[in-house]
């Protein structure tokens, strides 16, 4: 089922939460939480839209990485329901893609519950306050592979590293459901 995200709720602070990769190491949202702010991506392996956007994502968060933002993502969906999206294949998704960043299992979909995600990819950024500043979609190529794409979430996060506020223009991410249990 194909949503869109909610408007950004300027401000509203990220609930902290430690998740493990899929090989077990642990990381703690507050300790990601940089100078420069911090990104959360609700992705997932079987979604199209993310397979879409995957080797953008990798591309653009090097380029976020390399100005000191912080990264992380997050996989919510119930993969017990939907096993191409557990842990195994996370690496492997991972690995393909040339991921620079972690990808978390949200076993019990708590995070994805406090984060109120909706669909993947589900993108928030957040100050080095952790308050919310973007909540809007990766760039304007939709589904193809534009080359003169707006990078609308670099843009927005480089904005926030400087400033510690978004765009008040932001364009909803669209994408997959989130497989609850």
């Amino acid at each position: 089922m194909l949503l869109d995200t909610p408007i950004c709720d300027f401000g509203s602070n990220a609930p902290d939460f430690t998740l493990s990769d899929p090989d077990g190491k642990q990381y703690n949202m507050k300790q990601q939480l940089g100078d420069k702010g911090l990104l959360i991506a609700f992705i997932c392996n079987h979604c199209p839209y993310v397979q879409a956007i995957a080797d953008r994502l990798a591309e653009d968060v090097r380029e976020l990485q390399a100005e000191g933002i912080n990264v992380l993502a997050v996989m919510s969906n119930d993969y017990r329901y939907v096993p191409q999206d557990g842990p195994a294949y996370m690496k492997e998704f991972s690995r393909r893609y040339g991921f620079t960043f972690p990808y978390l299992v949200d076993e019990g979909q708590e995070v994805g519950r406090q984060y109120k995600a909706v669909c993947t990819p589900d993108f928030f950024g957040f100050n080095k306050d952790g308050e919310l500043q973007y909540r809007g979609r990766l760039d304007d190529a939709r589904l193809g592979r534009a080359v003169n794409r707006n990078k609308e979430l670099v843009n927005a996060m480089k904005q926030i590293a400087a400033t510690g506020k978004g765009p008040e223009r932001q364009v909803a991410s669209m994408g997959c459901s989130i497989k609850w249990s």
